[in-house]
């Protein structure tokens, strides 16, 4: 087991998907760790999320809950969420949980000779369509900054707190997945990969497929790539939280 672990559960209309999703996450994040929390960010979600946020952080002491005024996407959620972690591992996974909770502790092994442990689906219940983009970005990052793993955008990332000192996140959208990778990569972090099982969403509609995310990711990522050359340097500044 490691001492510590914070799990962080971005949410954008999830009230349907988000107990089951925090109490499997409480459950078997005290397997992993014995002293564990959940942190819950909502997104401005539009439905009933944050009415069944607040209702579980009274029910489950483990869980925080903060909230974004105004939407900002993936990448905001989880730099809220990176940022009030407060244990020596962060785990970070959807709330429409595309894993099985359980299967996470699979990576326990793993920490012992790497800082960040990262999943690749081992199976894919998805649309072609869907397999093909990904299989796209993928090499896509490959190809423009030498990053080799199997899966960058699969929603499950372990890794040391100690390293978010050294990192510089600013994306926003779903470049944050190899942001968080690469920015790992440049601090000197130990990687390892892990085979999961992919389990589709059975409630609420994704917002992070389709081509209309696609011109904010082309635009993070060459943000991030003239960031890292030295031409110029973009600061985004972090939005209020309430």
């Amino acid at each position: 087991m490691m001492r510590s672990l914070t799990i962080v559960l971005p949410a954008y209309n999830e009230e349907q998907n988000l107990p089951t999703a925090v109490r499997e996450a409480v459950r078997v994040g005290k397997l992993m760790a014995p002293e564990t929390e959940v942190i819950v960010v909502d997104d401005a979600s539009t439905d009933g999320t944050g009415a069944v946020a607040d209702r579980l952080t009274r029910e489950i002491p483990e869980l925080r809950v903060l909230r974004h005024p105004t939407n900002r996407g993936l990448g905001g959620a989880l730099r809220t969420g990176f940022a009030a972690a407060g244990k020596d591992w962060i785990l970070y996974t959807d709330s429409d949980l595309p894993i099985r909770m359980d299967d996470a502790l699979e990576a326990l092994p793993l920490t012992e000779r790497a800082d960040v442990v990262l999943g690749w689906r081992r199976s894919r219940s998805e649309s072609w369509r869907r397999e093909l983009n990904s299989r796209l970005y993928n090499w896509m990052i490959r190809v423009c900054f030498g990053l080799r793993v199997r899966d960058i955008n699969f929603a499950f990332k372990l890794f040391r707190r100690s390293f978010l000192s050294s990192l510089i996140l600013r994306a926003e959208g779903s470049f944050i997945d190899a942001e968080l990778l690469l920015e790992l990569r440049r601090a000197g972090a130990r990687f390892a990969e892990l085979g999961l099982d992919y389990y589709p969403r059975v409630a609420g509609v994704s917002t992070l497929g389709g081509l209309r995310v696609v011109p904010r990711i082309l635009w993070e990522m060459t943000r991030y790539r003239l960031r890292r050359a030295g031409r110029r340097s973009l600061v985004c500044q972090p939005a209020e939280v309430e």
